[in-house]
């Protein structure tokens, strides 16, 4: 039962993101179109490997970033210097994850995407 439990708790704080924030709603949708690139290319599973990794990584601390910021919303809705600080250490998580899942999909698909062109 509380494995359960645990699992819906989980399923909510899913939820509420996809709900509210828009950055997990567009990592979503990007991991959606690199799927349909994948099977389209027919990606190798060192490659699916690769996507699959980079994408978990990018709505997990994306998952994380909204924690923070709903944390720090609960201690002070004011602008503080060092809860600036940690929101915007926080988004950079984010975008260096995005930024090398980028580079990974340039790798994997690039080469493809070249290939029909020739």
């Amino acid at each position: 039962m509380k494995l359960i439990k645990s699992f819906a708790f989980a399923w909510k704080g899913l939820q509420y993101c996809f709900l509210t924030q828009l950055n997990f709603r567009i990592h979503l949708m990007a991991l959606l179109m690199v799927s349909i690139l994948g099977a389209v290319f027919k990606i190798n599973s060192i490659e699916w490997l690769f996507i699959l990794g980079c994408s978990m990584l990018v709505l997990s601390l994306e998952l994380m970033n909204t924690a923070i910021e709903k944390i720090c919303d609960l201690i002070t809705k004011d602008v503080h210097p060092v809860i600036k600080v940690v929101k915007d250490i926080a988004a950079a998580a984010v975008l260096i994850a995005a930024i090398g899942s980028l580079f990974t999909g340039v790798i994997i698909f690039l080469p493809k995407l070249l290939n029909l062109f020739r």
